[in-house]
């Protein structure tokens, strides 16, 4: 396409201390659009997103003020979804394209925002969400017309070798309320009678309190030897976690899509996910889900992954399967430019 794309993404977004899915997707759509020969101007807004102060509010009204009219703008909507008044008035005179990855309603804790989401969104040439389920909740949400769904892609990825036994248990997740990390600890407390060690990889400073309630509950269930919390990996750490695990556990209160399930699937790692939003796409008819926010449920699924080698050979088998059906960066690439190209050219949809 011709002409220069502005990506607007969190100040944080090449921060690899704080690794997130949506920054993640963000660096990669930007890296593929330029392999496609796009111009890309990446502009990276610091701020405490959704939420900024007062400067940092006017810093984005600044850096999206001096762009040329006519520019052709993508927004990650944590950054848009919580400003409409900086967002709607340049959205008059910028062709603006919001990427949600999570309802601002569905957030832990920013539910107060939806309506201000709502505002922003109506106000865009294109919202772009990144699984059928947040479009279809956006769709709901704030009765929108066309959402248009660009799903994450995932990188090839050896077979785990660590999938010969049962008790490696990983989960991958900023330690959040969100993210579920205190359910799992419960659950784990309940399974004791099985062999199992579980690492919960992911940032310890977004949600302190949190952090502080899950070690809490692990010392209080004496699992201090069995459960741990290495903090946030990345490269080869991260990719030697998932090649020591049997199973990947994701207890996440609100997900929009899973990309961690699809990079587990991705080196034949079966999945035991609570049943949130867009984890039964990313799963794609594999894995063992079990109902959100119900810590007996998940101890319900991890007794039967460690009790059943029937059931870990079939789940096995079908991660395996799933492996072969995902589809790398590039396709997520490619189909996000052609939605940009359609913004810029006037093109109905």
């Amino acid at each position: 396409m011709n002409g220069t794309v502005h990506v607007v993404v969190p100040g944080d977004v090449d921060d690899t201390g704080r690794p997130s899915g949506g920054n993640s997707y963000d660096r990669r759509v930007i890296a593929g659009m330029r392999a496609a020969g796009v111009r890309v101007e990446q502009v990276a807004v610091d701020g405490r997103w959704p939420r900024p102060s007062v400067p940092e509010r006017g810093a984005l009204q600044r850096t999206l003020a001096a762009l040329p009219t006519g520019s052709t703008v993508l927004i990650d909507g944590l950054v848009a979804c919580g400003v409409p008044d900086v967002v709607v008035p340049q959205a008059r005179r910028l062709d603006v394209v919001v990427l949600v990855h999570l309802p601002l309603g569905d957030e832990v804790g920013t539910a107060d925002l939806a309506h201000r989401e709502r505002e922003a969104l109506h106000a865009a040439a294109t919202v772009v969400a990144t699984s059928s389920w947040t479009a279809r909740r956006l769709r709901e949400q704030h009765d929108l017309g066309h959402v248009e769904v660009v799903t994450p892609g995932v990188d090839p990825a050896p077979v785990a070798s660590g999938t010969d036994g049962a008790g490696r248990l990983l989960c991958v997740g900023s330690v959040t309320p969100t993210k579920g990390q205190d359910l799992l600890v419960e659950a784990l407390a309940d399974v004791t009678e099985h062999p199992w060690t579980c690492d919960l990889v992911g940032p310890l400073g977004r949600a302190p309190a949190h952090v502080a309630d899950v070690r809490a509950a692990i010392a209080r269930h004496g699992l201090d030897g069995r459960i741990r919390l290495p903090g946030p990996l990345v490269g080869a750490p991260l990719a030697a976690a998932f090649g020591a695990a049997d199973l990947l556990v994701l207890p996440s209160r609100v997900e929009a899509y899973g990309m961690v399930v699809t990079e587990a699937l991705a080196r034949g790692i079966p999945v035991l996910a609570a049943d949130v939003g867009g984890v039964r796409s990313a799963l794609g008819g594999t894995g063992l889900l079990v109902p959100p926010a119900d810590a007996v449920a998940l101890a319900a699924g991890l007794r039967r992954w460690l009790g059943r080698a029937d059931l870990r050979a079939e789940l096995r088998a079908g991660a395996l399967a799933r492996r072969g059906e995902l589809t790398g960066w590039e396709v997520t690439s490619r189909c996000l430019v052609t939605i940009l190209h359609r913004v810029r050219s006037g093109t109905p949809a």
